[in-house]
């Protein structure tokens, strides 16, 4: 193996760490404006309303006791779950890595739960301030997930899985599953509670489903930025090199 060849192969592991790192912040961003509509009590996001029923439910030991962020992580398993049954054969291996990229989404959104606990709405200005940052936030983080140009998120996966087997446009079926995610929290608001949850599906939540897709058309555009900011430069590189020698030398003289 050449010099050259070693080189390459580093640059590709750098550029694999530093894509998922912008990934990761990224996801923050969508999970800091999935808390926030949740705290708007306005209704929920589409991704976040089915394990916010179930988090409710749990406190009242209807279910088990998890998080929101805990139930999204099922939630994300059994969307790649379903992806597996759809697709059978058809299915990339590559794609289980949405399960991490599930897991990470999850945990996001109990730190950030926690990191706005003490965040309350408790006026219709400040409900509706919360709603529209959150959304908007959750906009520029997809938008930027997208960017990043690694596994999508199950929720999309899932649409991506069956837009492949029904034959149908990606938007069309996008649509339809978000729909059947929301009659499902919305069935769970009646079998755990007996009536509709207006904090968990309400006037937030299809305000959410349109005005959150906006923000990522006109988002879109914009991100030449980011692209460069993916394509990280040779300086960059050479530094991360740098450190990296440098740790190198110094774990061999302490040894």
């Amino acid at each position: 193996m050449n010099k050259t060849t070693i080189t390459t192969r580093k640059e590709k592991i750098i550029s694999f760490l530093w894509q998922h790192l912008l990934l990761l912040l990224s996801l923050n961003l969508m999970t800091l404006g999935v808390v926030l509509c949740i705290k708007s009590s306005l209704g929920s996001s589409v991704i976040s309303s089915l394990p916010f029923v179930f988090s409710l439910a749990g406190a009242t030991s209807q279910v088990p006791a998890w998080t929101i962020g805990g139930y999204t992580i099922a939630m994300n398993f059994v969307l790649v779950f379903c992806q597996i049954l759809i697709l059978r054969r058809k299915f990339d291996p590559m794609q289980l890595f949405q399960l991490v990229i599930g897991f990470v989404f999850g945990w996001l959104i109990d730190l950030n739960m926690w990191l706005t606990s003490g965040l309350a709405c408790t006026t219709l200005p400040a409900q509706l301030l919360a709603q529209f940052v959150g959304c908007t936030i959750m906009g520029i983080g997809i938008a930027f997930e997208v960017r990043c140009g690694s596994v999508t998120m199950p929720g999309e996966g899932i649409s991506i899985a069956v837009s492949q087997v029904v034959g149908r446009p990606f938007a069309k079926v996008k649509i339809l599953i978000d729909t059947v995610l929301v009659l499902l929290a919305i069935a769970g608001c009646y079998l755990f509670f007996g009536h509709w949850l207006w904090n968990v599906i309400g006037l937030g939540t299809l305000f959410a489903m349109v005005y959150v897709g906006l923000v990522v058309k006109f988002a879109a555009p914009c991100l030449g930025w980011f692209d460069r900011l993916l394509d990280y430069t040779p300086g960059f590189r050479r530094y991360l090199f740098g450190l990296a020698r440098l740790l190198y030398r110094r774990g061999n003289v302490k040894n």
